[in-house]
């Protein structure tokens, strides 16, 4: 049985580029489908070639290629960037979803942080598949044992959607607990719900369990500094329960591996949100399961690239050191941001047309940064001049100038009138 495990799609993600005339659609917004695209063909292809994986599976062995395709497509959370997504926005991921589902591939939605209303009562914003009953698409909204047939076989999916703290605030017995008291109720919880699932299980057939959250010990891309204080941290030994032959996370944009018996794994997202993630590669993970062993590998998307450029501008003509350092990196359809230390003295040389034209092959410039590095402050007779009375500012700057004393002496004189009059 293969499952195709993807996560943090953030269509509406929107913050470079611009509206394409030709769709209507933002540029960026065409770069997320276009990575999702990839996604969808990977799945529908009868048998590709698959790259040398990145990892391996517990028993060692490299992967060979997947005997089939793809039998089920595992979504672990966060269809879009905002809970309320454009018509637009749903219009094109229902488009990809459709595409799986007239392949007879069964497709598995987990329910994340971005896809909750931020009211209980209203919709989230992949509720609408449940409601009209589509067939084959599963929507995994609250914690619960899925049992799906694909042409592989039968799985068992264990559903975490994301865990929401306000709802254990509007219970009175939780109102006064601190933030820890609190986190440590809500783990004893999710612990308690666990285990009832994992009692429900059948060991004869696989089980994966399908969580959207922090795991202890994840490494963080740019998502960090929105998540801090928010998350419930999950310890790895609850998501690990060998009950399971694969962990599919979802929440964290960095593709990693938390624990190899069970594989715990973040897919990350499909796409670069912002520079935070300049440096990791995106994709997908293509999971394996002959019986109850589980061989797993991540498979690379052409993901928009997010280039950075550091120059330093300080010859007699500091524009070419910057094109110099421009002509060092490969632009060419990227978004790029341009960062350029330049003495104060140099800054005024700087050809901005000249740079610009240089950046042309780029998809977009973010940001063109001039870091004017100032000289330091005059040091007078060993020391800096803050702290001074302008009397023994000027009296230590004659010094330095090593004035003759008959001069210094009438200069701070008649200076003397300027000093009181200050």
């Amino acid at each position: 049985m293969n499952i195709l495990h993807f996560a943090d799609l953030h269509l509406g993600m929107e913050n470079y580029g611009r509206i394409d005339p030709e769709t209507g659609m933002h540029s960026r917004l065409s770069d997320f489908l276009r990575s999702f695209d990839e996604l969808v063909d990977f799945a529908l292809a009868p048998d590709p070639v698959i790259p040398v994986p990145d990892r391996v599976g517990d028993d060692g062995d490299r992967g060979r290629g997947r005997a089939g395709p793809v039998d089920l497509a595992l979504f672990a959370g966060d269809v879009y960037r905002t809970r309320d997504p454009s018509p637009t926005h749903q219009r094109e991921f229902a488009k990809r979803i459709r595409r799986l589902r007239e392949a007879g591939i069964p497709v598995f939605l987990l329910v994340g942080n971005h896809d909750l209303p931020n009211s209980s009562g209203r919709a989230h914003s992949i509720e609408i598949f449940e409601t009209l009953a589509v067939e084959g698409v599963i929507i995994a909204d609250y914690p619960r044992v899925h049992r799906i047939e694909t042409r592989g076989g039968p799985v068992q999916i264990v559903a975490l959607p994301w865990v929401l703290r306000s709802m254990m605030l509007t219970r009175d017995e939780f109102k006064n607990l601190s933030l820890p008291e609190l986190n440590n109720q809500m783990l004893a919880k999710v612990a308690n719900v666990l285990d009832h699932l994992i009692a429900e299980l059948n060991p004869a057939e696989p089980a994966v369990l399908a969580a959207h959250g922090t795991v202890q010990g994840a490494s963080f891309g740019s998502e960090r500094s929105v998540m801090l204080g928010s998350d419930l941290i999950l310890p790895p030994g609850l998501v690990g329960n060998r009950a399971f032959d694969y962990v599919a996370l979802g929440h964290i944009h960095k593709h990693q591996v938390l624990g190899q018996q069970p594989p715990v794994v973040y897919a990350g997202s499909l796409d670069r949100i912002d520079f935070g993630e300049e440096h990791e590669d995106k994709g997908f993970v293509l999971v394996e399961l002959n019986g109850r062993a589980a061989r797993w590998e991540f498979i690379k998307v052409h993901g928009r690239p997010f280039v950075t450029i550091h120059a330093k501008a300080e010859s007699d003509d500091p524009t070419l050191d910057v094109l110099a350092a421009i002509a060092r990196q490969p632009i060419e359809g990227a978004i790029v941001r341009l960062q350029i230390q330049v003495p104060l003295e140099k800054a005024g040389l700087l050809r901005d047309a000249d740079i610009r034209q240089a950046l042309k092959p780029a998809w977009t410039i973010a940001t063109i940064n001039k870091e004017v590095e100032e000289p330091d402050r005059v040091r007078l007779g060993g020391g800096r001049v803050e702290g001074l009375t302008p009397r023994e500012a000027l009296a230590r700057y004659l010094a330095e100038k090593q004035a003759p004393p008959e001069h210094a002496q009438r200069l701070l004189e008649r200076a003397e009138v300027i000093f009181i009059e200050e």
